[in-house]
């Protein structure tokens, strides 16, 4: 396997799970009890939507600017690791999938359109 289809395979790893993580997260695992869900799910998860065609089209832009995107969900991640006991778990489990996210984007905006360019 190209080292491109593995950084792609990261990056839809890390956003699926990130996205199917937060969803799960806020709506029904520990939703939180000053804000309501919805706007948990609004804040949270519709930025996440933003870039789901490109990165399933491959398209190298997507991956050059989704690392953006997945800065603030680590920076939330590590913080409520830090600040939340019990919420743990589902932290360290954003701050794998962010990080999965970031490094894959960013590998595959790299090397991955180039390869598939040369192929061509």
């Amino acid at each position: 396997m190209k080292f491109s289809l593995w950084a792609r395979a990261a990056t839809l790893a890390g956003y699926f799970g990130l996205l199917v993580l937060l969803l799960a997260w806020h709506a029904w695992l520990a939703p939180s009890a000053l804000f309501p869900r919805a706007l948990m799910l609004l804040v949270f998860v519709v930025p996440l939507l933003l870039p789901l065609r490109g990165l399933l089209h491959g398209r190298r832009y997507t991956h050059q600017w989704a690392p953006f995107l997945a800065l603030p969900y680590l920076i939330v991640g590590i913080t409520e690791a830090f600040a939340n006991p019990q919420e743990r778990a589902l932290a360290l489990l954003e701050i794998l999938f962010s990080t999965l996210l970031l490094v894959g984007a960013s590998v595959y905006a790299r090397y991955g359109a180039e390869q598939a360019a040369n192929e061509t």
